[in-house]
């Protein structure tokens, strides 16, 4: 415990430690003076003396010891010993952010580890544990497109409605479009001077009741710079197939409509990403982590709380004992 507090010591003037050299010299001086202030008697044996001290000659060290700890104690106090108290301010300018996140049946492929949804959920996570400043949401979208949080910048809600997003909550298909819209409505209003969109598929669009350049001119309209993710590798990939006996994989052709993204986020002012496997969508997130900065203040405030007063006290009443036992029981009579 003792250990502990110390720890937490810091000593405003450690130069004072520099008095504990007195010690030795306090002791040698005592020692000394002790040894002059002996009388000289001359008896012819001193055998009847022999084992005979009492209670007094015991204690009359104990005022000396009593002033060297009040001398310890006085240094102490002068170095000032202090606690420290850091705390840290947080202000800035926030970017509002809606990740906008396909959940159709092709997104449970497994070219990604364990398969695209779950990658995909856990670098999201990662990205929202990065903006401590910001404002996201999340909008799911397959067949049709739902928002699943709001804006908020309650990092806990927001990744928990995360972790439970899963393949199925909605009509299969991809509504690229459908997604795109509802993750521009969540934003429309935002008083926000940064709005962006992170939108994530691995497919084509082919459903929902809004076409997709549609939804990019509304984007447009109110400012919002999409960042489109085309996600899955070359050529073929893993699928889980449900059929009568179980649960199989099948490997199905990788159909990303990269034109119809990269269009999307370049008429935006965003830019459009490939991602293949588990460290590029990583990468991929970590760049837009780069280049959508929030503007953060930081405000460090130190306080210091003055721990001198229990030493000084006790030094205090070190001294006040020393000099009640030599004006009592050590008192000297001449």
């Amino acid at each position: 415990m003792l250990y502990d507090w110390y720890k937490q010591i810091h000593f405003s003037q450690p130069a004072f430690f520099g008095l504990f050299v007195l010690v030795p010299l306090l002791v040698y001086w005592e020692l000394s003076k002790a040894g002059k202030a002996q009388g000289t008697v001359l008896v012819s044996s001193v055998r009847p003396f022999a084992g005979l001290r009492s209670w007094k000659s015991l204690l009359r060290p104990i005022p000396f010891i009593f002033r060297v700890l009040a001398f310890c104690c006085i240094i102490i106090a002068l170095a000032r010993p202090q606690t420290r108290n850091d705390e840290q301010l947080v202000t800035g300018e926030g970017i509002d952010i809606v990740l906008c996140l396909d959940i159709s049946g092709s997104m449970l492929a497994q070219d990604f580890t364990p398969n695209r949804m779950e990658a995909a959920k856990n670098v999201a996570g990662e990205f929202i544990d990065n903006r401590p400043t910001d404002r996201i949401g999340l909008v799911i979208f397959s067949g049709e497109s739902f928002t699943m949080c709001p804006l908020t910048t309650d990092r806990m809600v927001l990744k928990t409605q995360l972790s439970n997003v899963q393949s199925g909550l909605l009509e299969d298909g991809t509504a690229i479009g459908s997604g795109l819209a509802t993750g521009v409505d969540r934003l429309r209003n935002s008083p926000s001077k940064s709005k962006v969109i992170i939108l994530l598929t691995d497919g084509e669009n082919n459903g929902g009741l809004i076409d997709p350049n549609t939804a990019k001119e509304i984007a447009k309209s109110v400012g919002v710079r999409v960042y489109t993710i085309g996600m899955g590798t070359e050529g073929f990939a893993p699928v889980p197939i449900q059929t009568p006996q179980g649960v199989i994989l099948s490997r199905e052709k990788v159909n990303i409509d990269e034109k119809l993204l990269t269009q999307i986020a370049k008429e935006t002012g965003g830019l459009y990403y490939r991602a293949k496997d588990n460290e590029s969508l990583h990468s991929i997130y970590s760049e837009i982590d780069r280049l959508e900065k929030s503007k953060i203040e930081v405000t460090a405030l130190r306080r210091y709380t003055e721990q001198f007063f229990p030493f000084a006290l006790a030094a205090a009443v070190l001294l006040m004992l020393e000099l009640l036992l030599r004006w009592t029981v050590l008192k000297k009579f001449p």
